[in-house]
């Protein structure tokens, strides 16, 4: 069976006014061409093949802008000609140049911007620049008339030859009209060219007195033109160059067509591929245009539009629509008064369909979802025919039954005013047998009717949905929104009432309709109401939401401005107490240096003793001083409580510092755990720990480097001292410094760096390490730790 859309239901629909506005977008006559000549696909395939090269385009539109195609024109013909020997004129040439022009910039806009095109790459990659045919052409070709002197040696020596002659010509003609002898037969002291020729105006009395040749007349006879006999050789020397010139001028753009002609197929392809892409960037600006979508595609016949706008009314005015078809039911009766935008409904409907199936984006909302048919039928508008003596009715049913030969289940029928025109009771009857046909063959059914049976057959059978135009009585205008699952009132006594129709004829109207009818009428009257309300509760739901999920985010913000400011004051008090911390070190480093100076001065026993109490009380008071200073929130500990007693070997969290480590020993009767974390040994707390339930990890062995701190934090101490630069003494008085901090924070092995230069430095650093009290034992560095740059000192 053929699947090609009528045009005719294409038309009824205006797809093709949608075309001409696209066809307005392209830059040149053919791509236009093919906009007015697309045709919607049945095939899922090459339907999303389209729609997909549309929304690249689009994207790509939106991120770069579009690429430019001015210029280009279909050179086709000339090509063909070129290729069969023959010769191209300049203008000719000068169309193929500019064609190649806008290859080579599309080519370029791709690599700039685009150069992993998916759906697009399929037109970029036969895109072939031919700079060199490009530059060949515009070298030698200034304009349509023109041909440059750079197109051939030969060309710009007869030029040059010419200019040569032509100055001598106008040098003996100048010496002849400057002449006193001559001036009095000379109607004007001028040079001048007629039929190309240099000549001199003479006036007509002293014929006899000029000798030459006679070219032209002045209109009153008084003048005559003469080319004097000294330089009717020269002119004819011009005439013979400006011969050979055009020779030249024909042999190069003989040469010119050649090498057009040679690359012929190339340049055919790249000006088709530079067509299709003009096409798809136009649908993509039209999507701009539109504030387009891009939709689903099935071949399910399933259909559901958000939002939709027809594209050819006002965007200012037209009222955007949901409609829906092919879910939970396959036919939509649509029911309501007349220009209350049933027919509307049934256009966008078709039309957007058709659009999709062109590859087109919609004007839609986001997400929405379009079938592909084999058949999109429309039976929409007055077809009555004087010529064929067809009535409305006629007309309509003639339609219907080419469509009923036609149809199959991947059709989309679209009838607008079902059974209309004729006896309400056999049009009713005729209308609900239709809908009973297209149905039982599996087509996807819309149509439009003023029928009560048919809101009747909606009700009650499954899979066929009643909906209506929504109606304002109150202003007697209507809403054009589509109400799906509502089927639509006459609202003919409501509107009699507004517009002043007496009273007692409205009484009598209503008497006389069927108690059916009125009761009908009651029903719908009551589920319109219904629907109204469950609307106005579903939007005041859908503010509430908004409104709360404001809130959310407002409180989810506020949450993170005040976890950054908590964050802030946090690491300032870190910073504040870190400078009190490096104060009171100083402090006490000053007066370690009194007591060490107190003990070489006395060199008692006494006096060691105190040095080394002094020492510990300061130690011990720096620690309290951190673990004071420290800000950090120690909240919750108390709160947990151990599911056991902690044994050797349990893998242990340290709360304040978020690390983990491995008991080493139980608590001890003060309540202190020791604790190996990484290559620290440290004495914790008990209540600043927390148990990892996992398996026993093993005791890590004690490491060369292992930091002993018996306190509640961890402090950094340096294991290098890098002295490269300074003074022996300033150098030596460091290396003091140094090792007292590494004995305090139990560290049994220290790297002082210091050169090897001349060896000063490291004479007296190694000098004083012989006789220092903490240390135990030094040596040179091994290749691999700076060998004789450094000195590696073990600790007692």
């Amino acid at each position: 069976m053929e699947h090609t859309i009528s045009k005719k239901h294409i038309r009824v629909l205006e797809l093709p006014k949608v075309l001409d506005r696209l066809s307005l977008l392209c830059h040149c006559e053919d791509s236009a061409q093919l906009a007015l000549n697309i045709e919607p696909q049945s095939n899922l395939t090459d339907a999303n093949r389209l729609l997909s090269q549309t929304v690249e385009a689009y994207t790509l539109t939106a991120r770069y802008g579009a690429p430019s195609f001015g210029g280009m024109t279909n050179v086709n013909g000339c090509l063909t000609r070129a290729s069969a020997g023959g010769s191209l004129s300049m203008a000719e040439l000068l169309r193929v140049a500019e064609t190649l022009r806008v290859i080579r910039s599309l080519k370029q806009w791709q690599e700039n911007h685009a150069p992993t095109t998916d759906a697009l790459a399929v037109y970029f990659d036969v895109l072939q620049p031919n700079t060199y045919l490009e530059n060949r052409i515009t070298t030698a070709i200034i304009s349509e008339e023109e041909m440059s002197d750079q197109a051939s040696p030969a060309l710009a020596d007869i030029r040059r030859k010419m200019r040569n002659a032509s100055g001598k010509v106008r040098e003996q003609l100048d010496r002849l009209i400057r002449n006193k002898s001559m001036q009095k037969y000379l109607q004007d002291a001028i040079v001048t060219i007629r039929g190309g020729r240099f000549v001199v105006p003479v006036k007509a009395e002293y014929r006899s007195e000029v000798a030459g040749l006679v070219h032209d007349t002045s209109s009153s006879g008084s003048t005559l033109f003469i080319e004097p006999t000294a330089v009717v050789e020269a002119n004819n020397e011009i005439k013979v160059l400006e011969s050979k010139e055009r020779e030249e001028i024909e042999r190069v753009l003989a040469l010119l067509s050649a090498e057009a002609g040679s690359f012929a197929d190339g340049i055919k392809i790249g000006f088709s591929a530079c067509c299709s892409l003009d096409l798809v960037f136009a649908k993509a600006k039209l999507a701009f245009d539109m504030k387009a979508s891009q939709p689903e595609l099935n071949d399910q016949g399933i259909i559901d539009l958000h939002k939709a706008r027809h594209p050819l009314l006002d965007p200012l005015k037209v009222v955007a629509t949901d409609i829906r078809l092919g879910t939970d039911f396959d036919t939509l009766v649509i029911t309501g008064p007349n220009t209350g935008g049933k027919t509307v409904s049934l256009k966008t409907l078709g039309l957007l369909t058709l659009m999709g199936m062109c590859g087109m984006m919609i004007p839609a909302s986001d997400h929405c979802k379009l079938s592909v048919f084999n058949h999109v039928f429309a039976d929409i508008g007055d077809e009555q025919s004087i010529e064929q003596s067809l009535s409305t009715f006629s007309a309509h049913m003639t339609n219907m039954i080419e469509i009923l030969k036609r149809v199959d289940d991947r059709s989309l029928v679209l009838a607008d005013e079902l059974g209309s025109g004729t006896d309400p009771v056999e049009g009713a009857a005729l209308a609900t047998a239709i809908l009973e046909t297209l149905r039982l063959r599996g087509a996807r059914v819309a149509a439009t009717t003023h029928y009560a049976e048919l809101k009747a057959y909606a009700l009650q059978t499954e899979g066929v949905e009643n909906a209506c135009c929504e109606f304002d009585v109150a202003t007697l205008r209507p809403t054009y929104r589509l109400l799906i699952g509502m089927p639509g009132r006459s609202n003919a006594f409501a509107i009699l009432h507004r517009l002043g129709m007496e009273e007692a004829v409205i009484a009598r109207s209503r008497q006389l309709v069927s108690t059916e009818n009125q009761q009908f009428e009651q029903v719908v009257e009551k589920l319109e109401k219904s629907h109204t309300d469950l609307e106005e509760e579903r939007l005041e739901i859908a503010a509430l939401r908004r409104q709360a999920q404001e809130i959310a985010a407002k409180a989810a913000k506020e949450r993170e401005e005040l976890q950054k400011e908590r964050e802030k004051i946090l690491e300032q008090a870190k910073r504040t107490s870190h400078d009190m911390v490096e104060k009171t070190r100083a402090q006490a480093q000053q007066v370690m240096d009194q007591l060490e100076q107190l003990k070489k001065e006395s060199n008692s026993e006494n006096a060691a003793q105190i040095l080394r109490r002094a020492k510990a009380e300061m130690s011990g008071g720096l620690r309290r001083l951190e673990d004071t200073a420290d800000p950090v929130d120690q909240t919750g500990r108390s709160a947990y409580r151990l599911p056991r007693p902690l044994q050797a070997g349990d893998n242990v969290l340290i709360a304040d510092i978020d690390k983990k480590g491995v008991v080493l020993t139980p608590p001890d009767a003060s309540g202190y755990v020791f604790v190996q974390a990484g290559i620290i040994k440290t004495k914790v707390p008990l209540e600043n720990l927390r148990l990892l339930e996992q398996e026993k990890a093993q005791i890590p062995k004690a490491e060369k480097r292992t930091i002993g701190i018996e306190s509640r934090g961890l402090r950094k101490v340096s294991t290098e001292l890098d002295l490269r630069g300074k003074a022996s003494d300033e150098g030596l008085f460091e290396v003091d410094q140094f090792i007292d901090q590494a004995v305090l924070s139990g560290i049994e092995s220290v790297v002082i760096i210091h050169g090897k230069g001349t060896g000063v430095l490291r004479q007296a650093v190694r000098q004083h390490l012989k006789s220092h009290r903490s240390v135990v034992s030094f040596r040179r560095g091994q290749y691999g730790e700076g060998e004789d740059g450094v000195t590696v000192v073990t600790l007692k």
